[in-house]
């Protein structure tokens, strides 16, 4: 042997051990050529897919990434998560006599359940989930008796779990959740002795127990995981699963008490009982010291909070909110070392919180809202520096804020609305650095507000207090301000212009207060503003003609104050669901567009202000016209006549000569129009220009008009939209003709409007667009329905189909062009329908190329519509496709309860309402739009509600891609259908895409989003 170079003979052996352990080390790097056959054989039966490049006929399987070989070079585990993989698993896969893995989860494999596996008797590790299985589980599965992991999660599997399931006895994991079941539950597995993990989740087993076997266990050890469709109470018995460690029984609509004995396992570390039905006491003695997370929110618990929980050292979670218990918290709470997250909120719960809480550990969340808690906050919740939110509304506390919340950099929100608060509020707690939330209304709060806030504070609601002083001048560098509402507290002095430089601010209200002077003219920066309130104050002067010019404002009270002159008839062109000016001093007519009974109630109290048509409690503009002389009736009959006539011959000239002057400047200007088609059309730019009149207008939006024009004898009809007419060229709009044209332009898809071509001059700018016969989905879902359908009813079938085609059109942007497309204003007024109701996204003007060369990926300005842009994008300018999957859980939300994005409870937005309700566990059904509501698609329409949600969680991240969006929809099937033996048929839908109809959820974690992002809004 050749000894190594070094000069000292005592230090050779260490560095060759150290050098020999740095080295991977092969026994044998032989293998098996009838395995490498085998291997190759499925990568061409499974059409030599990309990701399995590497599998090659010169190459060691030893050597691909995704093959485990043994110290010989024998096959012993496969692993292909996630390749985009379909086709059969022949016979040949048997032929791998060493193979113990086998990970196939989250591919396109189709068929029933592959049966050559079944021969790979050595298999101790099977993964099948995520594919597209259909058919029944082999009644022979235990011929896999080596199994202790298996996973056939979200497929199509039907019919029973076989009895044999039980010989499997090394079995520790078996999940089966997210799929068809609809047998028997197997008593059988009762016989898995050594079963840790159990998911069933998302089945529709039949018997609506639990087994009465389950109670005569002693040894399993098991998690039954969420939402599997299992009813009753749980068993006594918790005493014999000694070994437990992990239960989740949430969400599963389960009753009865919770058995005494679940808190005696020793072992126990998480439990999830959250979103059933049990009722009765939390069971008071605790032995389970090992438990680190506890919730059991959204039951019927009674009773008081036991004493035990204050002995567990390693609790992280306890969550016991929305229940009926009742008492005081047990001081021993506050004493927890390790608890991070306490949530008690919507109980009956009394007496002082525990006056230690925080103190000795690192909380994050203490939420303890709706409850009759007397004395003081804590004092020292943010002791372990990390709280990002105090949640103690609708309480009886007292006292002062605690001074350590000012210096607690950490925290995001703070709610301590409708209390008996009292003092200042601390300096610090203004500027903490992360804050985004405060909402102290309804207190004694006193003291004055702050020049400087948290930089990022985006809701100040302080209303009801005794706030002193004025606004501070430099409120503008309150920059992402959206909601401030500060009602009814003591402000002085004028309303600063800074405040009118707040570019987010949504909802305005400074009513009940001494503010006096004019109100700033200059207040073009409200271009978000939704809510304007400023009654009950001493502001004076004229009302600013440009409160016309916000083109979001929809609620304006300027009542009981002291403004004067007239109403700027520019506050007509606002689309008002409220208006008050009563109170004042305002002169002259009310304008046109208010002057109806809709708005009689809006000008109370002015005596100067006068109708037109006769509005109560208002006087007459024409009052004193009846006192002059009358004319007699012959004289005056002359004058009609000859009014008329003449009338008559001015409208004949007219239209003589408007007729004749269109025609020669058509012909003198034809040659300036320049015509580019994207479509074989069977007209000219003449048959467009000759009928650009207001007799075929059939819209008009904030970039032009839209026409109606027919372009041949056989009744065929584009729709023209007009970008400009101007001689002056306005560069944003011409920006976003230039949009629209590029991208409708290159865009092939049979849910995107067909853009035929553009026809453009130097001062006009023309996209003509195949005609859409019913118009936008919004005209179909709420307004004047009857007027605008003639009775015709948009059933829940057709809204399916029309969320499906939209889905599909936005999956197709973001998915499948490169660089992928955002619209950023996706809305129901622009999801338009053809005269068989196929939905097609339309007005890209807004949209934008994602990752365009040579351009950052953001934007100037906030675009879109109130109702339906994301949370996030009031906030920055950084855009994803997030924002339009945000705008779509929107529009579902509107085809299942027939609500407009904007009209929610209180000023609420659609989305808001929608969590509201599923936060307060008010029953879905009750939102459902009347002219839907169909026992037979009822789960369907809920699962569509359910999947709005996801899509307008408040975190982009916690929403679903639309490919994910697309999928869930093409799979949604009447429940109450299958029962009754039919099935809600998908497939005229799909097109070439045959496949998909049988696709489960990509993600069980994607379906739980709706409880988590739930909890997180809260």
């Amino acid at each position: 042997m050749t000894k190594l170079p070094f000069s000292h003979t005592e230090t050779q052996l260490p560095l060759l051990i150290f050098l020999l352990s740095s080295v991977p080390f092969f026994v044998n790097s032989q293998f098996s050529p009838a395995e490498r056959a085998t291997l190759l054989n499925l990568k061409q039966v499974w059409d030599d897919p990309p990701a399995l490049d590497s599998w090659n006929a010169t190459s060691s399987p030893c050597d691909w990434p995704e093959i485990q070989c043994s110290g010989e070079g024998s096959v012993t585990g496969i692993f292909l998560k996630n390749c985009n993989l379909s086709g059969s698993i022949t016979d040949s896969i048997s032929a791998l006599a060493n193979l113990t893995v086998l990970d196939l989860s989250y591919n396109f494999f189709p068929g029933n359940f592959p049966t050559a596996i079944l021969n790979c008797s050595n298999l101790q590790h099977l993964d099948l989930s995520q594919n597209l299985f259909v058919g029944n589980i082999p009644a022979n599965i235990d011929r896999l008796e080596s199994l202790n992991y298996l996973d056939l999660g979200a497929n199509n599997f039907t019919g029973d779990i076989p009895p044999a399931i039980g010989n499997l006895t090394q079995l520790k994991s078996l999940y089966m959740y997210m799929n068809l079941l609809n047998g028997s539950y197997p008593v059988e597995i009762s016989n898995l002795a050594n079963l840790e993990h159990l998911g069933l989740a998302y089945n529709d087993f039949r018997p609506a127990v639990i087994p009465p076997e389950f109670g005569k266990l002693r040894r399993i050890k098991y998690i039954w995981m969420t939402h599997a469709k299992v009813f009753g109470e749980m068993p006594e018995s918790f005493s014999n699963l000694s070994s437990l460690t992990h239960l989740d029984l949430s969400s599963n609509d389960m009753e009865g008490e919770i058995p005494s004995g679940l808190f005696l396992l020793k072992n126990l570390s998480k439990v999830y009982l959250y979103k059933n039905r049990f009722s009765g006491s939390i069971p008071p003695v605790i032995e389970s010291l090992n438990l680190v997370e506890i919730d059991l929110a959204m039951n019927k618990l009674s009773g008081e909070v036991p004493e035990d929980f204050g002995k567990l050292k390693n609790l992280e979670l306890l969550n016991l909110f929305a229940n009926e218990l009742h008492g005081e918290l047990p001081p021993s709470i506050g004493l927890i070392p390790a608890l991070k997250n306490f949530r008690c909120f919507r109980n009956n719960l009394s007496g002082e919180l525990p006056s230690e809480m925080g103190l000795h550990s690192n909380l994050e969340a203490f939420e303890v809202s709706d409850n009759h808690f007397t004395g003081n906050l804590p004092a020292n919740l943010c002791a372990g520096k990390t709280l990002f939110g105090v949640v103690a509304f609708n309480n009886n506390l007292t006292g002062q804020i605690p001074k350590s919340l000012a210096n607690c950099q950490t925290l995001r929100s703070v709610q301590l609305y409708s209390n008996s608060f009292s003092g200042e509020v601390p300096p610090g707690l203004w500027s903490a650095e992360n804050m985004t939330s405060m909402m102290l209304s309804d207190n004694s709060f006193s003291g004055q507000l702050p020049g400087r806030v948290a930089w990022n504070l985006t809701r100040l609601e302080i209303s009801n207090n005794k706030f002193s002083g004025e606004i501070p001048s430099d409120v503008s560098s309150w920059a992402n301000l959206i909601v401030f509402k500060a009602s009814n507290n003591i402000f002085t002095g004028p309303i600063p212009q800074g405040l009118t430089s707040l570019r987010q601010i949504i909802t305005l209200v400074l009513d009940g207060n001494s503010l006096s002077g004019e109100l700033p003219s200059e207040i073009l920066s409200w271009k978000n503003l939704n809510n304007l309130n400023l009654a009950r104050n001493k502001l004076s002067g004229p009302i600013p003609p440009k409160l016309g010019s916000l083109p979001d404002l929809l609620d304006l009270d300027l009542s009981e104050n002291q403004f004067s002159g007239e109403i700027p008839p520019q506050l007509g062109q606002l689309k008002l669901t409220s208006l008050n000016l009563s109170s004042n001093y305002l002169t002259g007519k009310i304008p046109i567009e208010f002057d109806n009974s809709a708005y009689q109630n809006s000008f109370l109290n002015n005596p100067k202000l006068c109708t037109a048509n006769s509005i109560s409690n208002l006087r007459s503009c024409y009052a004193g016209f009846n006192k002059t002389k009358k004319l007699p009736p012959k004289f005056l009959a002359v004058i009609v006549v000859l009014v008329l006539a003449l009338f008559l011959i001015t409208i004949l000239m007219t239209k003589y000569l408007v007729r004749d002057c269109k025609r020669k400047k058509l012909n003198r200007d034809l040659a300036t129009w320049k015509l580019t088609s994207f479509q074989r059309l069977d007209f000219t730019e003449v048959n467009i220009l000759s009928s650009l009149s207001e007799t075929n207008m059939i819209g008009c939006g904030g970039s032009g008009k839209v026409y109606k024009i027919a372009v041949d004898r056989n009744g065929q009809h584009v729709a023209v939209k007009r970008i400009w007419s101007d001689k002056k060229v306005d560069y944003l709009l011409e920006k976003e003709f230039l949009a629209e044209v590029e991208i409708l332009g290159s865009v092939r898809h049979s849910n995107i409007v067909k853009l035929l071509c553009c026809i453009a001059s130097d001062d006009s700018k023309l996209l003509v667009y195949e005609y859409m016969e019913n118009r936008s989905l919004d005209k179909w879902l709420y307004g004047k329905k009857r007027e605008l359908r003639n009775g015709v009813v948009l059933d829940w079938a057709a809204r399916l189909r029309i969320a499906i085609g939209a889905a599909q059109g936005l999956c197709y942007m973001h998915h499948d062009c490169t660089p992928a497309i955002i619209h950023r204003d996706v809305k129901s007024s622009n999801i338009l329908l053809d005269s068989d109701f196929r939905a097609k996204i339309a007005d890209f003007g807004l949209a934008k190329i994602l990752i365009k060369k040579g351009e950052a990926n953001t934007m100037s300005a906030v675009a879109g519509s109130f109702g339906y842009f994301a949370p996030e994008y009031a906030y920055t300018t950084k855009v994803n496709e997030k924002i339009d999957v945000y705008s779509f859980g929107v529009v579902l939300l509107e085809l299942v309860t027939g609500r407009a994005p904007n009209c929610g409870d209180e000023h609420t937005s659609l989305a808001e309402w929608a969590w509201k309700r599923y936060g307060e566990e008010e029953p879905i059904a009750e939102a459902i739009d009347e002219e839907i509501k169909d026992p037979f698609y009822l789960e369907e329409i809920i699962s569509v509600f359910k999947l709005g949600l996801m899509c307008t969680s408040p975190l982009p991240t916690s929403r679903p891609t639309m490919k994910e969006v697309t999928k869930i929809l093409l799979r949604c099937k009447s429940l109450d259908g299958k029962k009754a033996g039919k099935e809600y048929d998908v497939a005229p839908l799909l097109g070439e895409d045959k496949y998909i109809s049988s696709y489960r959820c990509d993600s069980k974690k994607l379906m739980d989003e709706i409880d988590n992002s739930l909890v997180s809004l809260v």
